[in-house]
């Protein structure tokens, strides 16, 4: 039976490159996202988008936009994704979470070569950004928490 996992991740700008996050994940080479991660019990998206930020760039950002909810299916899971449109407002220097390698400001041509490589963790991580880009977005109180 196929579990349902509800996350968030963000699209964060700044001066034409893109906050992403390199992550381990146990294979032959790292792969990249945008910052994102589950929403925890008692949680609403944008608390833990904002949390999940913090957590894994240590930026603090402001929340601008609502990319709308993804359904993503893999063999074994199904996802419901909140994406999210963030500025930068404060960088923290605070550790990051342990499966983070790094964090790098990515042009959007940088991003599409990874893909190309086969390095973003899903097909969301491009299609957030295109989105995001082509105005595809909706306003944050259509979430209520």
């Amino acid at each position: 039976m196929k579990r349902i996992h509800t996350t968030a991740a963000c699209v964060i700008e700044r001066d034409g490159r893109y906050l992403m996050v390199e992550e381990e994940r146990g294979g032959p080479h790292t792969l990249f996202n945008q910052p994102a991660g589950h929403i925890e019990p008692g949680e609403g998206p944008m608390a833990a988008i904002l949390r999940e930020v913090e957590e894994e760039t240590a930026w603090r950002v402001h929340l601008s936009h609502y990319l709308g909810l993804e359904v993503f299916h893999t063999p074994d899971k199904t996802f419901h994704s909140h994406g999210f449109i963030a500025t930068p407002e404060e960088w923290l220097g605070t550790p990051l979470d342990t499966d983070i390698h790094a964090t790098h400001w990515l042009t959007l041509e940088e991003v599409r070569s990874l893909g190309r490589d086969d390095r973003l963790r899903s097909p969301l991580v491009l299609k957030r950004l295109e989105d995001a880009l082509a105005g595809r977005h909706y306003p944050l109180n259509v979430i209520r928490e």
